[in-house]
Order: structure tokens, then sequence, then C-alpha cells
């Protein structure tokens, strides 16, 4: 699988640290969009480049990490066939993934320590979208939701 990463300074170290987490430990491959050093730079920037990459088919599923994963969290879902879900705790990455069918997860470096970070992402990589129907009827109803509000030239 590729997974694409970004941060803005707030997250920063734990990209960093995630990046070989994934890659040595979890054997997928990475692209890292940035930010490359814990200097002030805005989050949307990155959620924007790595959210295009999942859009485009380009990475299967990304990662976003700030300060605490609400303002990457709310710059992903601008985007059009974004999921993405904020997880601080293990059940809920298991459950994003199996119920909404996440493809972009976004977490908060000050939130969470690197040892559940890597323990959220190992199992929010490895869990499948459970394919029944209610599940599968909901993701068309946010997909219906998110088509209705485009704008259209």
């Amino acid at each position: 699988m590729k997974v694409v990463i970004g941060a803005d300074h707030g997250g920063f170290q734990l990209k960093e640290q995630l990046k070989d987490f994934i890659e040595k430990e979890l054997g997928h491959t990475v692209a890292d969009v940035g930010c490359d050093c814990p200097d002030s730079v805005d989050y949307p920037d990155y959620a924007n480049e790595a959210c295009n990459q999942v859009i485009s088919g380009e990475a299967d599923r990304g990662i976003l990490v700030c300060g605490t994963g609400i303002g990457m969290s709310i710059a992903a879902n601008k985007m059009p066939g974004i999921r993405c879900a904020l997880a601080h705790d293990t059940f809920s990455a298991r459950a994003t993934r199996e119920h909404n069918d996440t493809n972009v997860l976004a977490l908060g470096e000050r939130v969470v320590g690197p040892g559940l970070a890597m323990e959220i992402v190992k199992i929010w990589l490895e869990t499948d979208f459970s394919q029944g129907e209610r599940h599968h009827q909901r993701i068309q109803k946010i997909k219906q939701i998110e088509d209705s509000h485009a704008i259209h030239p």
C-alpha cells in the first residue's frame, strides 16, 4: 500500500517517526509531502497536497499530523472524495475504517504520544471496510451530500 503523509510544524516530529514505522515495521511505501522542518507553516497546504494524492489514486491512503489533528481533518474534509477521521484511540481508528471507509487519518502530535500513534496507524492501515449493506448505504449518502454541494461550472 502507498501511504502519503503530511504535517505542519506542530506534527513534524511525529510525522518523521511515523514514516519510519510505516515503511520499516509495516512494509508500506510512504510519500512525504512535508513539511520538512519544525518552522511554522500553514497546515491546509499540506492537507491539500496529501489529499490530492489520495483523490488521484497516486496514494491509497493518507495520514495528516498537526498539533491536535483538528485543523488537518477540517481542511481534508473540504476536499471531494476525502473521508478523513481524527483518531486519538485504537477503537476509533478501527471503527472509522470498518464503518466509514476513511481514506485519510488525522492525528494530533500534542494529543497522542508516538507509541499510541503507531498503534493507531497500524490498526487503521490493517483494518478493512466492512462491506455490510448498512455501512455501504451510509457512505453513499455521504457522497450524495458531497455531490449536492459541489460547485458546477
